[in-house]
């Protein structure tokens, strides 16, 4: 049973930065490729970013190319989102999920498993 947990959301200053953790247990974590999807409220969760299971191919949401980067540490089995330059468009629950393989989709549903999210909220 794969199992995903987000970290490192909260309150944040416009401008400011953040970096988003989810750790994943139950499979291994280097057959996998990570996504990081957020929803905002009364919106549809939207595709943020994702990296293969190699590291070595990324996707990123227009509105986050430039200030949000994905990494992942397959040794510590951990994926971050550097989130810098904040909006307050940027305001919602951030959701990692995964999916086998090596390709980098940015589709929800095709991921196929998900995290309980972390909320992040940036102020004016």
């Amino acid at each position: 049973q794969v199992q995903l947990v987000e970290s490192g959301g909260g309150l944040v200053q416009a401008g400011g930065s953040l970096r988003l953790s989810c750790t994943m247990s139950g499979h291994a974590f280097s057959n996998y490729t990570i996504g990081w999807f957020r929803q905002a409220p009364e919106k549809e969760r939207e595709f943020v970013a994702a990296i293969s299971r190699s590291g070595g191919n990324t996707a990123y949401a227009d509105f986050v190319k430039g200030r949000f980067t994905i990494s992942r540490d397959n040794v510590k089995t951990i994926i971050y989102l550097q989130m810098n330059s904040l909006k307050p468009e940027d305001t919602a629950v951030y959701y990692c999920a995964v999916r086998p393989g090596n390709t980098v989709p940015v589709h929800r549903w095709e991921y196929w498993h998900w995290g309980q999210g972390t909320q992040v909220t940036v102020q004016v």
